[in-house]
Formats: structure tokens, sequence, C-alpha cells
């Protein structure tokens, strides 16, 4: 069974013959990790546990440690991304909200990935 193609905030997209688009590989596994980092814990009714809840966080104060904490261990939680190396994130302050940058291991492929977007309020 595939996935559709969706980004968070996104439309469903067409594929080149007309049918929706389907998420495969690297592309399908970004899109499980942001979906998982930006949904709140208790949003699945069955999975209350799902989820970082990253864009309830934005308006508190920053704690770096606490966010690299919490997306590396919400990543680890997917099949597709390598425990080693684990996943190097970065933060940084933008107007509104944080840009996260993370770099990680795509654990079928062996493949250096990155995902990079913005959480704001």
């Amino acid at each position: 069974m595939h996935d559709l193609y969706h980004f968070t905030g996104g439309d469903l997209g067409p594929s080149s013959t007309g049918d929706l688009r389907t998420a495969v590989g690297g592309e399908h596994a970004k899109q499980r990790i942001l979906r998982r980092l930006l949904t709140n814990p208790g949003d699945y009714l069955f999975h209350p546990e799902y989820g970082a809840g990253l864009g309830k966080k934005v308006g508190e104060t920053l704690k770096p440690g606490e966010w690299r904490a919490l997306i590396r261990g919400q990543m680890l939680l997917e099949d597709a991304v390598s425990r080693q190396p684990p996943p190097a994130v970065k933060l940084a302050l933008v107007e509104g909200g944080i840009s996260v940058s993370i770099a990680y291991t795509d654990a079928i492929t062996g493949t250096p990935e990155t995902l990079h977007f913005d959480v704001m309020r």
C-alpha cells in the first residue's frame, strides 16, 4: 500500500499519469517525519502518544536542548531513520517561530538525508 504525496499544509498533487501522486523512498520518510514532529500528542484518537507537538511549543521559552531531544527521540521512532549516526538537529530563531534543520541517515538506503522546515505560530 502506498501513501499519498502530501506535506503538512500543502495540497495533494497529480502524478504524471493524472492519478494522485504517491510518496516513495526518501520523500515518503520525510513526510512521515514531518507529520510526526508537527502532530500534537493526543490528536490521533487511537495513538494518543503519537507526535512531538512542535507547533504548540512556539511562543514558549525556547529550550534548545529539550527541542533537540524531543525531535531526535521522535525521529528514532520512525523505521526509515537510522539510529547510527543519530540525527543531528539544528535550531534557529526566526520571526514568528523556529527554523529546524535535521541531518539523518536513511535506514533503508544508508544515504544521508536532510529535512528543513519552519515551525510558525
